[in-house]
């Protein structure tokens, strides 16, 4: 609930600071004092429309902050800590306009903008009123209040969930029908994609495996002189090494006999000279089987060009070439059986449209069974509010398509007087009958989601009786909610949880308005001036007493 609200430089305010507590806030005070002016700041801190009219003359920046308790209201504490704002127990608004256009936006102490402030304060304060801010005129919330009235959220919610759903499935078929033009040609593509990779039969390791091949074949011949000539030179000729190599193991055998310490050396050279024969033997070899091959030279080089071509035109290396190929493959799969997923998709759509429409069926039932309740209820509660003639009446309009909240529009259609037929409530409501009938649907439906709720002109054109009743169904509502109402009639102040007067003075040739919380006898004074005029009589106090008395009494 809202509990303090601070404005400066607004309008003739030139400092205000008030506090308020739960229950029936009754604003009063002479015409002209500033009572709507502070509906307007309200307004303006709730994310209301905002004019550089509204700062106060001489003054370059307006400013209004509201603090809201938020205790009972964690659902709304988890929002702000998701949307990033640091919130605990209160939240802090302010809002500054200034003739530069530099107008700023602070929740908590943090920037933030319009849009977010403008959705917060839906969530905080209802204001019932001006035309600019009254609810009632919007069709979508009429719907909003025929669900609430016929316990309808959880059919509501199914409905949207079903509807979001289908909308979905048709958004797709749509794309469907969007790229159907270029399918022919990217199948063609695909096509000569997938067969020119698949004909080429890569395989992962291949590349270098040829590379390795194309090597060995292109230097054959110098492979084979330099082996053979080594072979040679170890074995082969007359003055091969090893030959030379025999002699000095045949020499130093022969100096082991004569000095046993010499053996060491001889083993060395023994096995030296067994590892090259060992090594001549496989030069040998390995020469005898290099033979030129250039036609298998050929294939290697053209293969490997064709790898060349298929890294440079679809992926970096042979791996992700084959990789691709087969994502290709899959794509070309997709869009072949592309007909058929589409029947699919249509018979999905045509099912899912079948269970929307017997999900609206059943909520449109629910709604207009309801309606004719609400109907008959709210034609009790007008009545009481000085509205002997008026009637009420839902009208529904089936839709074409369904929207997310069903197949049919909702519209409160109002006739203030009798010969008239009903009409669109912002055709022929006045400000007053639009906050009356706020109040009625206020004593049948259950609490709305916000914690606080603004009555201006809810008084207008009603006599003492009436306004009793008034003051009576205010105080029903502010059982649940935080209710504020601007008053002319002392009937309605009377009922009172909180009485603030508004006066406005001059000082230094400029008009300043002041607001005063009024205390008990405070308020008696206040309530029997609004019954006598200046002038109070005993016996004005008297029925401002005996009207505080009875409001008091229970319910």
């Amino acid at each position: 609930m809202l509990t303090e609200l601070s404005i400066r430089n607004v309008a003739i305010i030139d400092q205000l600071h008030l506090s308020f507590g739960p229950g029936l806030n009754l604003l009063t005070g002479e015409t002209g004092a500033g009572k709507s002016i502070i509906i307007d700041a309200l307004t303006l801190v709730c994310g209301g429309r905002a004019s550089t009219e509204l700062i106060r003359t001489g003054e370059e920046e307006a400013t209004v902050e509201a603090l809201f308790d938020l205790t009972r209201l964690p659902g709304m504490l988890d929002a702000l800590r998701e949307a990033g704002v640091d919130a605990v127990d209160e939240l802090l608004i302010k809002r500054c306009l200034s003739r530069s256009g530099r107008n700023r936006v602070f929740i908590n102490g943090s920037l933030a903008s319009l849009s977010q402030l403008s959705e917060l304060g839906r969530q905080l304060v209802t204001i019932h009123g001006q035309h600019a801010s009254q609810a009632l005129l919007r069709p979508d919330y009429h719907l909003i209040l025929l669900d609430a009235f016929a316990d309808a959220a959880g059919e509501r919610r199914q409905f949207s969930a079903a509807y979001e759903q289908w909308r979905l499935l048709g958004e797709r078929l749509a794309h469907f029908d969007d790229q159907e033009r270029d399918t022919a040609q990217r199948i063609d593509l695909l096509a000569y994609q997938v067969d020119e990779i698949t004909a080429a039969g890569l395989k992962p390791e291949e590349e270098e495996e040829l590379e390795e091949q194309h090597r060995l074949l292109a230097n054959a011949e110098r492979l084979a002189s330099l082996t053979g000539g080594a072979y040679e030179a170890l074995y082969g000729g007359d003055q091969a090494l090893l030959g030379e190599l025999k002699r000095v193991v045949t020499a130093l055998r022969e100096a082991v006999i004569v000095d046993p310490l010499l053996g060491p050396v001889q083993a060395t050279l023994d096995e030296g000279y067994l590892q090259l024969e060992d090594a001549a033997l496989q030069l040998r070899d390995y020469a005898s089987r290099i033979e030129a091959d250039p036609e298998r030279l050929q294939v290697v080089a053209d293969r490997l060009d064709l790898l060349v071509r298929l890294k440079r035109k679809y992926a970096p290396t042979v791996a992700e070439v084959i990789t691709l190929g087969a994502e290709l493959e899959q794509e070309l799969s997709d869009l072949r059986s592309r007909s058929h997923s589409r029947l699919e998709l249509e018979h999905e759509l045509a099912e899912q449209k079948n269970r929307l429409e017997r999900l609206g069926a059943a909520l449109r039932a629910k709604r207009k069974a309801a309606a004719a309740v609400l109907e008959q209820r709210l034609a009790s509660e007008i009545q009481q509010l000085a509205m002997q003639h008026a009637v009420v009446q839902i009208a529904f309009d089936l839709l074409e398509e369904p929207r997310s909240n069903g197949f049919e529009k909702v519209e409160f259609l109002f006739s203030p007087n009798p010969g008239e037929p009903p009409r669109s409530l912002g055709k022929v409501a006045s400000g007053g009958e639009l906050s009356r009938l706020m109040l009625a649907f206020k004593q049948v439906l259950p609490e709305g989601e916000a914690p606080t709720l603004v009555f201006d002109e809810v008084d207008t054109g009603v006599g003492g009786a009436v306004a009793g009743v008034i003051g009576r169904k205010l105080r029903n509502v502010a059982e649940k909610q935080q209710v504020f109402c601007v008053t002319h009639l002392p009937q309605v102040a009377a009922w009172a949880a909180q009485h603030l007067r508004v006066e406005k003075r001059v000082e230094n040739g400029r008009t300043i308005t002041s607001v005063q919380a009024l205390d008990q006898e405070e308020r008696v004074l206040e309530i029997a001036r609004m019954l006598a005029g200046e002038q109070i009589t005993e016996a004005a106090r008297g029925h401002a007493r005996e009207l505080i008395t009875q409001a008091v009494l229970p319910l």
